[in-house]
């Protein structure tokens, strides 16, 4: 039987989602559903990607009974309420990153999910790709032995974009682009928390960071440093270094389809669309999808690629990046 998908939200990435969905078998995954604040906006996403309902209110999407499973595409300011609410309506809920503003928010999440035995995961669909898998399989394989130091970054010049100039819309480079340095270095160090974090960076007048630079000090010697931009395009790309060897994942690390290491490159290529997309690679969002199936149909709370766990360290990790630069949200004073 088909994993049936509801969607809320009609922004760009939600776009992206239906259209990756839609690469897979029908008899496996299908977009049931579509809720936006607009009823208009539902039903012309709806009428654009075949779907068979539309809603003007979340609350419906959280009361239909055929929809199995919830993607949030919402803007991250949103994503704690709007996730409790399906979470509460007993609804899995596959949620687009960062899964919340801050610490607190997340661990509030993640407590409600357990309180009500229902599914959540963080949509870092980088975890998902076949190139990260592949990266997985081979630090585990001790291929490079021990890691000593991660280095990566992320930057694309997108001061154009308004939402990402305020702290009352969720902006600053951390919670965009800065999670995905973050995260590469999370996994290579085996999901550790560090036990300190060192960051500098730059404000603009409203009061968010553009510019970050950070030093992550873990146990037995490691060390990750990585950078995030939204004011300038850096490489984009990421090291892992260890005592045997160096993997390179080439732009765009965040989305990549090849490694490069000791054994040479390997390809790992995304399937081929007529899709267009907003975002590149995004036909690669139907690897967490396949994810969300697997553990729904296994009856997991949550998934090994992307525990609560990891989606709280995370978190801790971005707070104390941004507030040690300057950042502070409207959520931190609550």
């Amino acid at each position: 039987m088909a994993t049936r998908w509801g969607i809320i939200s009609v922004g760009m990435i939600s776009c992206d989602f239906a259209a990756a969905v839609q690469l897979l078998p029908k008899e496996e995954h299908q977009v049931v559903a579509v809720a936006a604040r607009s009823l208009q906006d539902a039903k012309n996403f709806a009428a654009k990607y075949g779907i068979e309902k539309a809603y003007g209110s979340y609350s419906e999407m959280a009361k239909d009974p055929n929809v199995d499973v919830v993607y949030i595409g919402t803007t991250h300011i949103c994503h704690l309420p709007v996730s409790s609410q399906m979470l509460k309506a007993g609804k899995p809920v596959l949620c687009e990153k960062p899964l919340c503003m801050n610490v607190r928010e997340t661990q509030q999440l993640v407590q409600t999910a357990r309180e009500c035995g229902v599914f959540l995961m963080e949509a870092v669909f980088s975890r998902f790709f076949p190139a990260y898998k592949e990266l997985s399989r081979r630090l585990q394989d001790g291929e490079i032995g021990e890691v000593v130091q991660v280095i990566a970054s992320l930057g694309k010049n997108l001061i154009h974009l308004d939402k990402l100039k305020h702290p009352e819309t969720g902006g600053g480079t951390t919670l965009s682009l800065g999670i995905y340095p973050i995260q590469v270095a999370s996994l290579a160090m085996g999901g550790d928390k560090p036990l300190k974090v060192v960051a500098g960076g730059h404000l603009i007048d409203q009061g968010v960071e553009v510019t970050t630079s950070a030093c992550l000090v873990y146990s037995k010697g490691r060390v990750a440093s990585l950078s995030a931009s939204i004011k300038a395009d850096l490489p984009s790309e990421a090291f892992i270094v260890g005592t045997k060897g160096t993997i390179k994942i080439p732009y765009p690390m965040w989305c990549p389809e090849r490694l490069e290491g000791p054994w040479g490159t390997s390809s790992h290529p995304l399937p081929k669309t007529l899709h267009s997309f907003n975002f590149e690679n995004s036909q690669g969002l139907l690897y967490e999808a396949m994810e969300v199936r697997r553990c729904l149909k296994e009856g997991l709370l949550e998934s090994t690629g992307m525990p609560h766990a990891e989606s709280i360290t995370l978190a801790e990790i971005m707070e104390q990046i941004r507030t040690q630069v300057g950042t502070v949200y409207p959520q931190d004073t609550v």
